[in-house]
């Protein structure tokens, strides 16, 4: 690896594309030069400790169990995002999408929710509409049949929205157009054992 007085010289020599990489010192050094890795550090993405990308939900995070919302995790939020929505939906349910939990104005500060989260402790400004049960806030996976997949959306928007009043996802989704900077998603899978 390159000594320092060979790290600062290169530092010093970066070009104005590599700005952010000489201000940040977010680099790979790499040979004789200095790479920022700015496009591979903002990949957009979402997770969960409790399953994997496609993998199956823990019962305890649906109507078979104590009905938590799950932990999920972000990184890469883009840097002009004002703020972030959550959208949790199953295409796979009967005659139309069904929809599970609606947040929005997430600060893009915030990198994570907790498991079970309550209302009163979502990030400060966060707002919650209505899911398909026609209530405020997280209902898990119940289907009644099949194994189902559970999208869990997040967008970065360029905006902070208005009160929308507990806003349906129609409502919110109408609201965001012409805002979306970027959007990522994780899918989980669920089928209960009759």
């Amino acid at each position: 690896m390159p000594g320092r007085n060979k790290i600062a010289d290169l530092k010093k020599n970066v070009t104005a594309k590599d700005k952010y990489c000489a201000v940040t010192g977010v680099c790979l050094l790499v040979g004789d030069g200095i790479f920022p890795y700015m496009e591979a550090a903002m990949q957009f993405t979402i997770s969960s400790t409790a399953f994997q990308h496609d993998g199956a939900i823990p019962a305890l995070y649906t109507c078979d169990g104590k009905n938590l919302s799950p932990p999920l995790s972000w990184s890469g939020v883009p840097t002009n995002a004002k703020s972030l929505v959550l959208i949790i939906d199953d295409p796979d349910a009967t005659r139309t999408t069904w929809v599970h939990w609606v947040l929005y104005n997430i600060p893009p500060s915030t990198h994570s929710l907790p498991e079970g989260v309550a209302a009163s402790s979502l990030p400060y400004g966060t707002l919650q509409g209505k899911n398909d049960w026609q209530k405020i806030g997280y209902g898990g996976p119940c289907p009644p049949m099949d194994n189902h997949h559970y999208f869990h959306k997040l967008i970065a928007l360029d905006t902070v929205l208005p009160d929308l009043k507990s806003p349906t996802k129609a409502a919110l989704e109408a609201a965001m157009q012409g805002h979306i900077i970027s959007r990522t998603e994780l899918i989980g899978r669920y089928q209960r054992q009759h």
